[in-house]
């Protein structure tokens, strides 16, 4: 039972994973508009999205992070996406300080993909409610 509401909450789950991590890829590139030499990221959602749905989450390593001193607690983050999965994003225009964030374009895809996020959140809620009519 619970394997089949796992699959048929799968790809939304997946989705709203990845639609996460890239609102925070393009916060990064929005928060660094004014940094010189920064290369604005970002990756193919829809393969990442098969890629995740098929074959499932790539087991994650915490980050490790450095102690300089002995006093130091030990502690591992989460990481939320590996550098290599993030792409250069080539710009329509070049800047002079060598920074290829477009605000115009970072701005469209950052309130996209708020709205694609939205739009999973009540398509999720949906089929939640309707398991639960059909439960009872």
């Amino acid at each position: 039972m619970i394997d089949k509401l796992d699959a048929a909450l799968r790809f939304n789950r997946e989705a709203l994973n990845l639609r996460t991590q890239r609102q925070e890829v393009l916060a990064a590139n929005i928060a660094h508009a004014d940094t010189p030499n920064y290369k604005a990221r970002d990756f193919d959602f829809a393969s990442r999205l098969t890629q995740a749905v098929e074959h499932g989450r790539a087991a994650q390593q915490p980050v490790q992070m450095a102690a300089t001193s002995a006093r130091h607690i030990q502690a591992d983050a989460p990481s939320s996406m590996p550098e290599r999965d993030l792409l250069y994003r080539v710009p329509s225009q070049a800047s002079i300080d060598g920074n290829t964030v477009e605000m115009d374009a970072e701005r469209i895809n950052f309130a996209d993909n708020a709205l694609r996020y939205e739009a999973n959140l009540t398509v999720v809620s949906a089929k939640i409610k309707s398991l639960l009519s059909a439960a009872q």
